[in-house]
């Protein structure tokens, strides 16, 4: 098979598609023909040598993917040679073969093209996981979300417009603010210019945001917590701005506030299947309804792989970055 490997620690030059073995399913796996993946901000960390894969992942970078199953190991039930899937990965995506958990597959929702799906496991998974399996977004709560524009962003607003609570995003463009607005944001906040405290409280009479996700970390620590309701929640799952910062306990106590970090591609499998089963249970039906959508920026070849992630580290994108495998 043809896979996409870093040579060592880099830029996006040190991307060089190889020649691996084919993957074989071990029991409880089965081999999926990969038509497309999707570039993640952590795969760029991997790339540059600060996101090592779990213990026993593969080193090829990739935690999403579309395609067709065409082995099925020992002990798998319910998928045959030939299924159109979608699969949430520990690694190995940039691939044209990669062999997954049973449980991490996923039917491509009805009406979503087979490559388009590679869009939808990582962000799917990521926003069921926390806004409402951690967070438990309610109805009529108001939810705050940073980044709206890029893939996570754009899946968390369209989720929790259709299941009845209030948006409020950030994101850094005219343009990007739009495509969130368009998407079901309630309020949008252009963080070069405003303030999303400030924004947060008057869109909410001052109450503020009864869940926060958040990929900024450190350097928003402290804002978010201002910008916390009561018996708020605030979910980080990213630390682009910083990994250390200064926690006010004061500040949380008198909230009754809850701060949680949670990654996905660690987890162990088992949980893993059951985010994955959340989401065909309670996210594909308002993709086959037209609730929700997969938001793609750009698609490019598997052999363009460095120009995909130069796109994601210039942050000018919105949604996702696909990559084909040509099958």
């Amino acid at each position: 098979m043809r896979a996409v490997i870093a040579s060592e620690p880099g830029g996006p030059e040190v991307l060089e598609i190889s020649e691996l073995p084919d993957p074989t399913p071990a029991p409880g796996e089965v081999v999926v023909d990969v038509v497309a993946t999707a570039v993640n901000r952590a795969d760029t960390l991997q790339r540059r040598g600060f996101y090592p894969p779990p213990p026993g992942a593969s080193d090829v970078l990739g935690l999403e993917c579309s395609g067709t199953v065409s082995a099925v190991g020992d002990e798998v039930s319910g998928w045959s040679v030939g299924d159109p899937v979608c699969a949430l990965l520990a690694g190995g995506g940039y691939a044209t073969k990669v062999s997954v958990p049973a449980g991490q597959l996923m039917p491509v929702p009805e009406g979503v093209d087979l490559a388009v799906a590679s869009a939808l496991p990582e962000v799917a998974c990521t926003v069921w996981s926390n806004v409402f399996m951690v967070a438990g977004l309610r109805a009529e709560e108001t939810l705050l979300v940073h980044g709206g524009a890029g893939g996570i962003g754009t899946m968390a607003i369209q989720l929790a417009h259709a299941l009845g609570a209030r948006v409020v995003t950030t994101a850094g463009s005219a343009e990007k603010l739009e495509l969130c607005r368009s998407l079901g944001a309630d309020v949008v906040v252009n963080y070069r210019e405003q303030d999303f405290v400030e924004e947060v409280r008057r869109a909410t009479d001052g109450r503020g945001a009864d869940v926060i996700l958040d990929n900024m970390g450190a350097s928003y620590l402290d804002r978010n917590l201002d910008a916390l309701a009561t018996e708020g929640r605030l979910v980080v799952i990213g630390m682009q701005g910083g990994a250390k910062g200064e926690l006010d306990l004061g500040k949380l106590l008198r909230k009754r506030g809850a701060v949680v970090a949670t990654s996905l591609r660690a987890r162990p499998v088992e949980e893993k299947a059951a985010i994955c089963a959340a989401v065909v249970e309670h996210i594909w039906p308002l993709v086959a309804d037209g609730s929700v959508k997969p938001v793609v920026h750009t698609t490019l070849p598997l052999e363009r792989v460095a120009d995909a992630h130069r796109l994601m580290e210039e942050s000018g994108h919105t949604g996702k970055i696909l990559l084909t495998t040509g099958a």
